[in-house]
């Protein structure tokens, strides 16, 4: 009993995980697209899992690839409290910009990609499932 408690005051604590608030499903504003966040690696990313048939259309019309299963997240690294910078690949323009996200409350993301260095920029509220 003792060593067991010896052994509990020198393990290391527990890791908070610093994706865990921003983990789940998301929809864009108009709701044609449905993105699960998942870590990747010590990352965090979102892959495409629902799309209208018109958002998955756009896209086919443009050439590029399927659009279920596609990362539009991609590579974000926490940055400060309920922030996390990556990029958002936009699939009807087959390009990935800057982007950072930001947790407004448990339910609400702020997407925020930029073009040309951050000058140009575009923000969508995305809500939970």
């Amino acid at each position: 009993m003792i060593a067991a408690l010896l052994l509990a005051a020198v393990a290391p604590a527990a890791v908070a995980d610093p994706h865990a608030a921003i983990l789940g499903i998301w929809h864009n504003p108009k709701n044609s697209v449905a993105v699960r966040t998942g870590r990747c690696g010590d990352k965090l990313c979102g892959w495409v899992i629902r799309a209208t048939e018109k958002a998955k259309t756009d896209v086919a019309s443009k050439g590029y690839p399927p659009l279920l299963g596609t990362a539009l997240l991609r590579e974000y690294r926490r940055n400060g409290k309920n922030r996390w910078s990556g990029q958002i690949y936009v699939p009807d323009m087959g390009r990935a910009f800057g982007s950072t996200v930001t947790m407004i409350d448990a339910d609400t993301l702020n997407v925020k990609g930029c073009l040309i260095g951050g000058m140009l920029c575009k923000s969508q509220i995305w809500r939970r499932d």
